[in-house]
């Protein structure tokens, strides 16, 4: 009898992606067939752990208990199952390779690879994972591979956090130098996703494979004082980044429609047709295959949080910036001195005027809807 075999599932994080460069990468935004490009995906958490918490078990922090920095040991497996975790209990095979044990959640995982962050032939070793995994597949065994890109995030250390604080005059008033720096590095995340492109073409596997490429955050190169790189503001430098959803039976477009993090999980699972563990607590992400079927599909709110550190070395262990967004608009709450802002991201993109209290009805709903969205215990 011959085994039935699903799709194999590829996730591939280019870590720090802006989506100003995002969107003008031929290589992100490629011409393979069934590529989905969501250009205004939303992050709950502007930093690598709580955002890719939320990606793989579809819920914000404040519920499953990533919710910062610190709080990845946090996370409440028993009642939130994740992606690895769904995958692995349909017969996967999983694997990660990542800089970071605490980044992703590890539960699930029959392999959970950390590799040296001076790895300098990253492209190389993750070839050589495909092939693996290329083999298991041969022999009928599905898998799950998810392989994170961190040069971005590496060489924005090593040159801004550890040289510059968030408030750096030499930082912020070098614009075209921040500029420059953040591209020679986007460029070499392009080499390397291009180099995993080329080498599932070469494996044949994109017929046989979904593969999800995506970033967990942005990046600052000096927009706002304050913040250097990342993880200080819910400003949308940092917030709003890509998904690249790709099966070969889809017809390739860009979806400008708001889409969250935490929509992808679901989306994955939907479309391979695995249900939900009703044992588990519900997820707040939604599938978006109505959305990419041109079915109707209302916009969803998205909610975002954040641990500023204002003149500390070191964030804070709860989050005290969160902000709620529409595609048009979007308020920013600012707990740590009790300060609001509002912004309307269709005619101010680069949220520099502040709307708050000029009586528009639309502050009003916003901030009750922020408040429903509070931390709850986990």
């Amino acid at each position: 009898m011959v085994k039935e075999m699903k799709k194999n599932v590829i996730v591939i994080c280019i870590d720090g992606t802006r989506i100003d460069r995002a969107q003008k990468s031929k290589i992100i935004v490629n011409n393979l067939p069934g590529r989905i490009f969501f250009s205004n995906t939303i992050t709950y958490a502007p930093y690598t752990n709580s955002s890719m918490f939320a990606v793989f078990s579809g819920t914000y922090g404040n519920r499953t208990g990533c919710s910062s920095y610190w709080h990845s040991l946090k996370f409440n497996g028993n009642r939130f199952k994740t992606l690895t975790d769904y995958l692995h209990d349909d017969n996967y095979i999983t694997y990660a390779d990542i800089h970071s044990k605490i980044s992703i959640p590890k539960q699930g995982f029959d392999k959970f690879f950390v590799y040296d962050e001076l790895e300098t032939q990253l492209s190389l070793r993750h070839k050589n994972i495909l092939n693996k995994m290329k083999f298991f597949y041969d022999n009928d065994q599905n898998f799950f591979l998810y392989l994170h890109y961190d040069g971005i995030h590496r060489g924005i250390m090593n040159s801004v956090l550890k040289v510059y604080n968030n408030f750096s005059s030499d930082f912020f008033n070098n614009r075209t130098k921040n500029e420059n720096r953040y591209d020679e590095l986007f460029i070499e995340a392009e080499n390397y996703l291009q180099e995993l492109l080329d080498e599932i073409t070469s494996l044949d596997l994109w017929k046989d494979s979904i593969v999800l490429i995506l970033s967990d955050h942005g990046c600052s190169v000096g927009e706002k004082i304050g913040e250097r790189a990342y993880g200080s503001f819910c400003y949308d430098y940092t917030l709003r980044t890509f998904a690249s959803f790709i099966a070969s039976e889809f017809s390739k477009k860009e979806i400008t429609n708001q889409i969250r993090h935490i929509d992808l999980m679901p989306t994955i699972l939907d479309y391979l047709k695995i249900p939900f563990d009703s044992t588990y607590e519900e997820i707040d992400g939604k599938s978006l295959l109505p959305l990419i079927k041109n079915e109707k599909f209302d916009e969803l709110l998205a909610y975002s949080e954040t641990a500023n550190p204002l003149k500390e070395n070191a964030p804070p262990k709860s989050p005290n910036t969160k902000s709620v967004r529409t595609s048009e608009w979007k308020l920013i709450f600012n707990e740590y001195n009790d300060t609001k802002e509002l912004y309307n991201l269709k005619n101010d993109p680069n949220e520099e005027k502040n709307l708050i209290g000029q009586n528009l009805k639309i502050e009003e709903i916003l901030f009750a809807k922020l408040l429903e969205l509070q931390p709850k215990s986990v």
